[in-house]
C-alpha cells in the first residue's frame, strides 16, 4: 500500500504517469512494512540484520550517514548482478537547518559556479576562478559497452508476448553490459559527491578527495547558479533535422555530467547548513550571452562553437564559461549592468522558498488533457483552469 499510495502521489504531482501493475519479474522481492519478523543489531556502523521466519542472521557493513528507529524492511533480488539486498528505512530525528538570524552561518563567502560539458564546473567567488574537469565517464567505457551490445544483439533475445525466452548467451551479455553500464554510473556518482564535499569545505578521505578539494578548498554558505531544464536540454533532434547526430552527441556529454544530479546535491548540502541556493532565470539574464562589464547581449555569443567571449563596447574578454559565472556572481549580488537590482522582480528562486502546487482533482487533470488536445487541433487556443 505504501508502493500505491507514492505512486499516485506521484500522478498527481505530475511527476509520473498513471501507476500500473507490475509483474513478479519486474519487482523480486517483500517487504516488512512493521518491526515484526527481524531485527537489527546496530547503531548505524556495522552489525547484524536477522531474519526471524527464514531463521537467517546476515552481517551489515559500511556505516550509516545517520542512524535512528528502524521501521521497514525490503528484501529485493537484483537479477543481473545475481544478488540480494536489504534496504532499511530508518526514522531519524534532524533538526531543521536555521536560515537568516537564527543561523551561524555569516553568509559572506558567496560562490557562483557554471555546469558545462568541456569543464564540468567553473566556479567564481568573486576574486578567483576555480575549474574542475570533465571525468566524461560514460566516453571511457564507450568502446567496451558497444561490443557488449553488439554481442548481445547476436544471441537470442526474450519476447514475452511470443513466449519466447531468452538464451543463456544472451543473459551473460545482458549482465556484461549491465555491469559496464553499472560501473560507470558509481563512478559519475562518487565523483559527484566529491565535488559536492570540495565545495563544502569538508575533510578528504581519500585520494580522490584530497585531488578535488585541492581545486576548491573554500566554504561557501551561498551557491549561485542558472536554472537549467535538462530534460528540455537533451531532448532528441527534431525529425527531418540535418544534425541529429551532433544532437545525441552533445545529450549523452549533458547526462554523462549529470546537470540535474549536481544541482540537486550542492542544494541539499548546502541546505543542511542553513546555506541558500539561488537560482536564476536563464532567459532573463542570459548569463552566456550579457558581457559581466557593460551588460550587453551578444547574441552570437550564445552558439557552443563559441567558446571565447569578447565585448565589442566595452572590450572585455574572457573564456565562455568564466564569464557565465561572473554575470551571475555579479547578478546575484545585484551588481550586473543591464539587469537590474531586484531579483524578487528577476523572478530568481532560492532553495528555501519552495511552496506547494495544487494539481487539482481528476475531473480538472482530464479538463485540461481535453483543451490540449482540442488546442492542438485549433479548436481552442488558451488554456485555463476551471
Amino acid at each position: 500500500m505504501k508502493r500505491v499510495d507514492l505512486a499516485y502521489n506521484r500522478f498527481f504531482q505530475g511527476l509520473g504517469g498513471i501507476p500500473k501493475y507490475k509483474p513478479i519479474r519486474k519487482y523480486s522481492g517483500w517487504t516488512y512494512p512493521s518491526k515484526a519478523g527481524w531485527k537489527t543489531d546496530t547503531n548505524g556502523k556495522d552489525g547484524t540484520l536477522t531474519l526471524n521466519d527464514l531463521g537467517l542472521t546476515i552481517k551489515m557493513r559500511g556505516q550509516a550517514k545517520s542512524w535512528g528507529t528502524p521501521t521497514t524492511l525490503t528484501i529485493t533480488y537484483k537479477p543481473s548482478i545475481n544478488a540480494w539486498y536489504a534496504s532499511i528505512t530508518v526514522k531519524t530525528e534532524t533538526p531543521d537547518p536555521k536560515y537568516g538570524s537564527e543561523s551561524d552561518l555569516k553568509y559572506e563567502k558567496i560562490v557562483a559556479y557554471d555546469l558545462g560539458t568541456e569543464t564540468a564546473i567553473t566556479a567564481f567567488n568573486g576574486s578567483e576562478f576555480e575549474e574542475i574537469a570533465n571525468r566524461r565517464f560514460t566516453k571511457t567505457l564507450e568502446p567496451k559497452v558497444k561490443a557488449a551490445g553488439k554481442e548481445k544483439r547476436r544471441k537470442q533475445a526474450p519476447n514475452f508476448k511470443k513466449g519466447i525466452k531468452a538464451s543463456k548467451r544472451w543473459k551473460k551479455a545482458n549482465k556484461k553490459e549491465s555491469q559496464l553500464n553499472r560501473k560507470a554510473a558509481n563512478a559519475r556518482r562518487d565523483w559527484q559527491h566529491v565535488l559536492m564535499q570540495s565545495l563544502m569545505g569538508e575533510t578528504p578521505k581519500t585520494a580522490l578527495h584530497r585531488k578535488v578539494t585541492s581545486d576548491l578548498s573554500s566554504r561557501y554558505d551561498i551557491g549561485v547558479t542558472e536554472k537549467l531544464n535538462t530534460k528540455g536540454m537533451t531532448r532528441k533532434a527534431k525529425k527531418g533535422s540535418k544534425r541529429k547526430k551532433q544532437k545525441a552527441g552533445l545529450n549523452k556529454a549533458i547526462l554523462d555530467v549529470g546537470f540535474g544530479t549536481l544541482n540537486k546535491m550542492l542544494t541539499y548540502k548546502i541546505e543542511l547548513k542553513g546555506g541558500i541556493v539561488l537560482q536564476l532565470p536563464t532567459r532573463q539574464l542570459k548569463p552566456s550571452q550579457r558581457c559581466p562589464e557593460c551588460g550587453k547581449v551578444h547574441k552570437n555569443w550564445a552558439e557552443l562553437s563559441n567558446r571565447y567571449h569578447v565585448c565589442d563596447a566595452c572590450g572585455f574578454e574572457l573564456d565562455r564559461d568564466k564569464t557565465s559565472t561572473m554575470v551571475m556572481f555579479n547578478a546575484a549580488l545585484g551588481k550586473q549592468p543591464g539587469y537590474g537590482t531586484d531579483l524578487d522582480k528577476r523572478g530568481f528562486s532560492s532553495s528555501t522558498s519552495k511552496t506547494s502546487k495544487h494539481t487539482g482533482s481528476m475531473r480538472q487533470l482530464g479538463k485540461m488533457k481535453r483543451q490540449k488536445s482540442r488546442s492542438k487541433d485549433g479548436s481552442a487556443d488558451t488554456l485555463s483552469w476551471p
